[in-house]
């Protein structure tokens, strides 16, 4: 090999090994300088203590109302739930026994046709009104009956006894009888005299139109009877 031919790879492999030298140079360098910068970053937080240690002692009074305003605001909170747990949807007796079947988890009854399920049903009210029936036979069987309150004693009371004249006799075993009424008046204290007429039973028609006779009160004999002759006072002319 020549002279020239050696220098050249020489110059060759020099310029081989400088380039990888170089291009770590240039990566090292932007690694180095956060590393520089951090320290007086880190500096700064460590003279702010004393301006936190002050804060406290100020704070406290202030921070003394808000502590017992957010006390009422947790109540409502807490009352929320149990307004909201109160409106609960009530089931009617139809989803409560459908309810009822979807939670069963014993063995299921065998199908069975209707004739069968109305017989059952009779079979369940005839043991049911069967049961109602004890009981009342038991309570009667408990009763002891009182001897209540003793019946009213009877006493007759005085029967009316008016004076007429009689207006007609004929009917059969029955007089009109006219008889006049004079009261005072209770307000004005004036005579007030009153015609009234009644119907009287005469067993043994005795008496006769213009007679004067006295009658008294009796029970019911007809529709319009409600007295009876006791005496002829006086005959008519």
């Amino acid at each position: 090999m020549s002279d020239e031919e050696k220098t050249d790879e020489n110059a060759d492999a020099t310029e081989a090994e400088e380039a990888p030298v170089e291009e770590p140079v240039a990566e090292d360098a932007p690694a180095e300088e956060p590393v520089v910068e951090e320290p007086p970053a880190e500096e700064a937080p460590a003279e702010e203590p004393p301006a936190e240690e002050e804060a406290p002692a100020e704070e406290p009074p202030a921070e003394e109302p808000p502590a017992e305003e957010e006390a009422p605001a947790e109540e409502p909170a807490a009352a929320a739930p149990v307004a909201d747990a109160e409106p609960e949807e009530k089931l009617t007796p139809k989803q409560t026994r459908k309810l009822a079947r979807s939670q069963h988890t014993g063995e299921a009854k065998p199908q069975r046709s209707p004739e069968e399920r109305v017989a059952e049903r009779a079979a369940a009210r005839k043991a049911a009104n069967a049961a109602r029936a004890r009981g009342r036979a038991r309570a009667r069987s408990k009763h002891q009956p009182g001897t209540g309150t003793p019946p009213a004693e009877h006493v007759p009371g005085s029967k009316k006894v008016r004076q007429g004249t009689v207006v007609s006799s004929k009917a059969d075993k029955t007089i009109t009888v006219r008889i006049e009424l004079v009261r005072r008046h209770p307000q004005y204290e004036k005579i007030v005299r009153k015609t009234a007429t009644i119907h009287a039973h005469d067993e043994a028609n005795d008496a006769n139109a213009g007679d004067v006779v006295r009658v008294i009160e009796s029970r019911p004999l007809s529709r319009t009877k409600r007295w009876r002759l006791v005496e002829v006072l006086e005959r008519a002319r």
